[in-house]
C-alpha cells in the first residue's frame, strides 16, 4: 500500500473542507423555534426554505442589510426593515426605543447608503403603560434628531394581554446612495484587509446581564450608536472600500461566514487583533460563549483594499466611535468559503456559522 505525499494530504484536507463549505443549511424543524432568530445556521435555513424561495428575485437573493434599488430616473435608494423584540426593553447603555432607530440607520450605512427617512410600527399589548411608551417612543424621536433622519410615518396595533411581551417595534428605513459608491462581495479579492470598527460584544452581555438571571456583576453597557458618520468618514477617506456589514445578530463570526458563502475565497481573522473590553471577555468566559458570536449595535466590519487601509483606519480612530478601530484579519485565496482564526498560542481554527441559540432576543 503506497503512503499519501504531503501533496496528496494537503489536497484530501482541502477537498474535504469544499465538501463541508458546500452543504447548504436545511429547514428541518416542524415549528419555529428561538434558534430562529438567532442568526445563525437555523436563521439562514429559514429564510432560505421559507421566505426567499417564495419571494425569490434577484436583489432579495443577496441577503444584504438593505435592498439597493434604482429609481425610473436613474437615482439608487436603499430600502431596509427590521423588527425589535429586545428584553428587557430597557437596559445599560440603551432601550428598545434607541436601538429601533439605530438598527435601521445601521443597515442603510453599511449598505453605502445616507439615510434620510424611517416608518415606526408599534405592537403593543393591552395593559402596557402608556408612561413606558412615552419614554420609549422619547428615546425614539431623540435617536433620530440626533442623526438627522426623520420619522415620517408609522402604524400601531394592540394585541390581547399576553400577545406581545409589552411592545415590539418595526422600522424601516430609506436612503439615498451615491452614484459612484459600489459595495459587494464581488469586489472582494485575497490580499483585503478586514477592519472592525470598534470593541465586540457589549450589546449582547449588556441585555444578557439587565435580564437579571445571572450572578454576575459587570459594568457593561450596551454599544447601541448610529454609525452612518463614521461609515461616511471611512468611505470618503477609502473610497473603493468593497463591502460592509453591521455585526449584529450572530456577531463577528456570523458576518464573516455570510461573506465568504460560496465565493472562492477565505476570511482568516487574528485572535489577538479582535478587540474585546475585559468586562465582556470575562462574562463571555463564565458563560462559556464566544465574543465572536455577540451581537453588536455599533459596530461594523468593512473589506477594504491593503492600499487605502492606513486611511481607513486614520479616518476611523478620528470619530468618537472608531476609536478602537483596527484590522483584525484578511482575505486569503485558500481555503475557498472559511473562515478561520489564528489563536492566541499560534494554532488556528474554524469559525462555523452560529449553531443553536446562545443569546435569544438581544435586538
Amino acid at each position: 500500500m503506497s503512503i499519501p505525499t504531503q501533496r496528496q494530504r494537503e489536497e484530501r484536507v482541502l477537498e474535504r473542507i469544499d465538501k463541508f463549505r458546500q452543504r447548504r443549511p436545511r429547514l428541518l424543524d416542524d415549528v419555529v423555534t428561538l434558534a430562529h432568530g438567532a442568526g445563525g445556521k437555523s436563521s439562514a435555513a429559514l429564510a432560505d426554505a421559507v421566505f426567499v424561495e417564495a419571494f425569490r428575485n434577484p436583489e432579495l437573493e443577496r441577503l444584504g442589510d438593505a435592498a439597493v434599488l434604482t429609481t425610473p430616473s436613474g437615482d439608487r435608494l436603499a430600502f431596509s426593515t427590521d423588527s425589535y423584540v429586545v428584553a428587557p426593553h430597557r437596559f445599560p447603555g440603551g432601550s428598545i426605543g434607541r436601538l429601533a432607530v439605530h438598527g435601521t440607520i445601521n443597515d442603510l450605512a453599511v449598505s453605502g447608503a445616507r439615510p434620510q427617512w424611517l416608518s415606526a410600527g408599534f405592537v403593543i399589548e393591552e395593559g402596557f403603560p402608556i408612561t413606558d411608551l412615552r419614554e420609549i417612543v422619547a428615546d425614539m424621536s431623540e435617536a433620530a434628531a440626533r442623526a438627522g433622519v426623520e420619522i415620517v410615518t408609522g402604524d400601531t396595533k394592540v394585541v390581547d394581554r399576553g400577545a406581545a411581551d409589552g411592545l415590539y417595534i418595526c422600522t424601516t428605513g430609506v436612503g439615498v446612495v451615491p452614484k459612484d459608491r459600489n459595495l459587494s462581495r464581488s469586489r472582494v479579492q485575497p490580499g483585503d484587509k478586514v477592519v472592525l470598527s470598534g470593541t465586540i460584544g457589549e450589546h449582547g452581555m449588556a441585555v444578557m446581564l439587565a435580564r437579571g438571571d445571572l450572578a454576575i456583576d459587570a459594568d457593561i453597557k450596551s454599544d447601541t450608536a448610529p454609525v452612518h458618520e463614521l461609515v461616511e468618514a471611512l468611505l470618503q477617506s477609502a473610497p473603493s472600500t468593497r463591502w460592509m456589514r453591521d455585526a449584529t445578530r450572530g456577531g463577528v463570526g456570523t458576518v464573516c461566514n455570510e461573506l465568504v458563502k460560496d465565493m472562492p475565497f477565505a476570511v482568516i481573522l487574528d485572535e489577538a487583533q479582535l478587540p474585546v473590553q475585559s468586562q465582556v471577555l470575562g462574562a463571555c468566559d463564565i458563560l462559556g460563549i464566544d465574543p465572536l458570536y455577540v451581537a453588536n449595535e455599533g459596530k461594523f466590519l468593512a473589506i477594504v483594499g491593503p492600499d487605502e487601509v492606513d486611511a481607513a483606519i486614520t479616518a476611523l480612530h478620528a470619530h468618537p466611535l472608531g476609536r478602537h478601530a483596527g484590522i483584525v484579519g484578511e482575505i486569503a485565496p485558500e481555503p475557498p468559503g472559511i473562515v478561520a482564526l489564528r489563536t492566541a498560542f499560534g494554532g488556528s481554527r474554524i469559525v462555523d456559522m452560529l449553531v443553536g441559540d446562545p443569546l435569544p432576543r438581544i435586538c
